[in-house]
């Protein structure tokens, strides 16, 4: 048996292997800065907690083989800290308002289409 074409294969997944992290963290990225600015929309407009939507950011890590992205209020900013209890209320006293989960879920065919399309642009044909 004869194969031919291998290398040249082997070459353009090694290729696409190299270029996968960086291009996987600017879909996270995007994905990421979306679920923000959702998330703040939703949160606008509560007279008790004006700075509250502001306080939401995101970051992108690189660990080992995966790229991590993480979006919510940031306790450093101002009223941060009352992240927990506006999106997921209290027993008693304050009902819930959903923002994070609410934007997550919008976001998720999104995020979902944006690595089929890398992965069919970073894979050979």
């Amino acid at each position: 048996m004869k194969v031919t074409g291998l290398n040249e294969f082997v070459v353009e997944l090694d290729l696409a292997t190299s270029r996968m992290l960086p291009e996987t963290a600017k879909v996270v990225g995007f994905g990421c800065n979306s679920i923000k600015k959702d998330w703040a929309a939703r949160w606008s407009g509560m007279k008790h907690v004006p700075a509250l939507p502001r306080s939401i950011s995101y970051d992108v890590f690189y660990w080992p083989g995966k790229i991590i992205g993480e979006v919510g209020p940031d306790i450093n900013r101002r009223q941060g800290p009352l992240g927990g209890v506006i999106e997921f209320g209290t027993p008693g006293h304050n009902a819930p308002h959903p923002g994070g989960a609410p934007a997550l879920d919008a976001e998720a065919p999104k995020f979902e289409a944006a690595i089929l399309a890398l992965t069919f642009k970073l894979l050979p044909p």
